[in-house]
């Protein structure tokens, strides 16, 4: 291979995308060996299909908060917004047009007015945040946790002022239902949204405005760059995303359950958007990035259901976790990798038998009830992984003296 092929292969494989790619047929080629039911091979196109469906679902509020994140923002109420945006939706069906919704045969006008009322609803969320950040002054963990909590008590107390003291809306037109949650259509209306979105942030003024916010907010506003507006649009771009899984939502699930619809969600935009290869600190991140986390993370989380079997969802909050610990840290240059220490300072020392413990209770908790399972397995785990960690540090501790 020649010096230039050799340069190209190592820039090519030294992006985010790349690595995420490999990482993502590794985790493809471990479930088809460890899956008993060989599901990826048996049924291919159900598979494919639940993939693509979470993917998607997930991928259009974490490209809204990617973009957040990329102009050194965070957004904390992305899972509110899709519950009251679900309520919202539904909450217009009923009043607009009451008879058809009792009926269950509600007209497309009545829809559309619904979905554009939705969406207007979602940017006021995205302003109200804007407002809050860059008029008032709050730091945007704090402005973002007050209206996570207070939209969802909103949508509560929409239901109940427009069912009559029910808990939730219940979807009644079944055609409808299943024209809002079908697969292909929600995803090219995804892919559509992404490109949008990876023009702006790559190929417009805009988009590198943003980027230069995010990396130093200070510097941009000293060059001109007018900032509040930027982050009002990015809050407005974050929000309207997680308003369009509101309404897809609520053809999916059937009701509009506010107080549980969607809740935790805004933890896995953002660990999506980590994981993709954006900077919690600013200014760095891809829109293909993104996309390919948001992949990653739920083919991660469905080779774990096939390969535990039933009861797997319990662990997804783990799962999650894990996988962002370990994106970020292999994300980083090679050279910068290889001279950090993990564990041969005191804490590391101290965080080996922890990680040990942890890595025996996962191959209780996750292999229990295998027919292959022997009691001593977990002991060996842990074992292996003390050991493992053990030589880290100790390597560590020769390279340093």
């Amino acid at each position: 291979m020649s010096p230039a092929n050799s340069s190209l292969f190592k820039r090519i494989f030294s992006t985010v995308e790349a690595k995420l790619i490999l990482a993502w047929l590794i985790v493809l080629v471990v479930t088809i060996g460890l899956d008993p039911g060989r599901t990826y091979l048996n049924n291919p196109g159900s598979t494919a299909e639940l993939i693509v469906r979470n993917t998607v679902f997930l991928g259009f509020f974490a490209l809204g908060s990617a973009v957040i994140i990329i102009s050194g923002g965070i957004d904390l109420s992305s899972g509110s917004v899709i519950a009251l945006s679900a309520t919202v939706f539904s909450s217009l069906l009923m009043l607009v047009d009451p008879e058809g919704f009792r009926a269950g045969e509600i007209q497309t006008w009545v829809v559309v007015v619904s979905i554009l009322g939705t969406l207007l609803a979602g940017a006021m969320v995205g302003t109200l945040n804007a407002w809050l950040i860059t008029s008032v002054g709050l730091p945007p963990f704090i402005a973002t946790l007050a209206t996570m909590v207070g939209l969802r008590s909103f949508g509560r107390g929409l239901v109940l002022a427009v069912t009559g003291n029910r808990s939730q809306i219940d979807f009644p037109d079944l055609a409808l239902r299943d024209s809002l949650k079908d697969v292909t259509t929600v995803a090219i209306v995804f892919l559509v949204f992404a490109v949008l979105l990876w023009f702006l942030m790559s190929r417009t003024v805009i988009g590198r405005h943003l980027h230069a916010m995010g990396g130093n907010e200070a510097a941009a506003r000293l060059s001109g760059i007018r900032t509040d507006r930027l982050k009002w649009l990015a809050y407005v771009i974050g929000s309207v995303s997680a308003a369009m899984v509101g309404i897809v939502y609520f053809a999916d699930q059937g009701s509009a359950k506010p107080d549980i619809l969607a809740r935790g969600y805004e933890l896995n935009a953002i660990a999506a958007a980590v994981i993709g290869g954006c900077a919690l600190s600013g200014g760095v991140g891809t829109i293909p990035g993104t996309v390919l986390g948001c992949l990653f993370l739920r083919t991660v989380i469905d080779a774990v259901n096939k390969i535990v079997g039933t009861g797997a969802d319990v662990y997804e909050g783990m799962i999650v976790g894990i996988v962002v610990v370990l994106a970020v840290t292999f994300s980083q240059r090679g050279a910068v990798l290889a001279r950090r220490t993990f564990f041969s300072t005191p804490i590391g020392w101290a965080s080996v038998p922890i990680l040990s413990l942890l890595a025996g209770l996962a191959c209780v908790l996750f292999f229990r009830e295998k027919p292959w399972f022997h009691p001593a397995y977990p002991f060996l785990c842990g074992i292996l992984v003390g050991g493992l960690l053990v030589v880290r540090g100790a390597l560590e501790m020769r390279r340093t003296q």
